[in-house]
């Protein structure tokens, strides 16, 4: 992770999570890390908390889906700090909404986070490269099990596995992308399995403590911890330059999906 020291990574869905975890452990690292989510305050909590650390946090409100906010979080993170060597790309959302009685407009939300978000923080992060010359960067996309197999609608909905199917399929169309364009700027993929962080309680819509009763219920293994995809993520960045990670599984000891 050396080279990495003081060079600026953008973690998107910053404020809690996977998209915390990660932020924590680029900072240890000595990374200048943008935490970029919809709750400035809570990303902003976790930055002072890090101070004194090798690297730094610093908090910037934004919605991926909505294009200009992705255009001024690049606008900032340029003016302020040069531009980005690392996008990952966390913020994902599953506003559950079966296929057969669901809401167009949650479908429609799913993807404008999921897929369109994703990828126009990946397109300004490489224009951001290019400018700089940057010709080492990394993209990594967060996606989920649900994007390798089609998983039971009581887990995550329908849409959403679409969603991570679609962001597996972006992983590699990039990939060749980049190929083709003599890049050699890395894109990885993360698919974990069940993670015990707020996202199924928001999917459902419940509370966090009736999400683990919930599911303590389904599952009879020990789910992931937040920092075990954190982990992953700085596996694929501590990779030397010649070597690309294509996607890491990760699935809790115990889960059959």
């Amino acid at each position: 992770m050396n080279r990495w020291n003081g060079r600026v990574a953008l973690v998107t869905g910053a404020s809690s999570g996977i998209g915390a975890a990660i932020c924590r452990q680029l900072v240890e690292h000595g990374m200048t890390v943008i935490g970029a989510a919809r709750s400035h305050s809570k990303v902003q909590e976790l930055a002072d908390e890090l101070k004194g650390q090798k690297g730094s946090l610093h908090a910037i409100r934004c919605d991926i889906s909505k294009d200009n906010d992705v255009r001024a979080l690049f606008a900032t993170i340029k003016q302020k700090h040069g531009g980005v060597d690392v996008c990952i790309n966390n913020a994902g959302i599953d506003s559950y909404s079966p296929l057969m009685d669901g809401d167009v407009n949650k479908w429609r939300a799913m993807f404008d986070v999921n897929v369109i978000g994703l990828s126009h923080c990946t397109r300004e992060a490489l224009v951001s490269m290019k400018e700089r010359k940057v010709d080492d960067g990394q993209i990594i996309h967060i996606s989920s099990i649900a994007g390798h197999v089609v998983i039971s609608p009581q887990m995550v909905s329908a849409m959403y596995t679409a969603s991570k199917y679609a962001v597996n399929a972006l992983t590699e169309g990039l990939r060749q992308e980049l190929r083709q364009a003599k890049s050699s700027i890395r894109v990885s993929s993360i698919s974990p399995g069940v993670v015990g962080t707020g996202f199924f309680s928001a999917q459902q819509n419940v509370s966090e403590e009736k999400a683990k009763e919930m599911m303590g219920a389904m599952l009879e293994f020990k789910v992931l911890e937040a920092s075990d995809i954190a982990d992953s993520a700085i596996y694929i960045l501590a990779a030397p330059p010649h070597v690309e990670i294509d996607n890491v599984m990760i699935r809790p000891t115990g889960q059959q999906f």
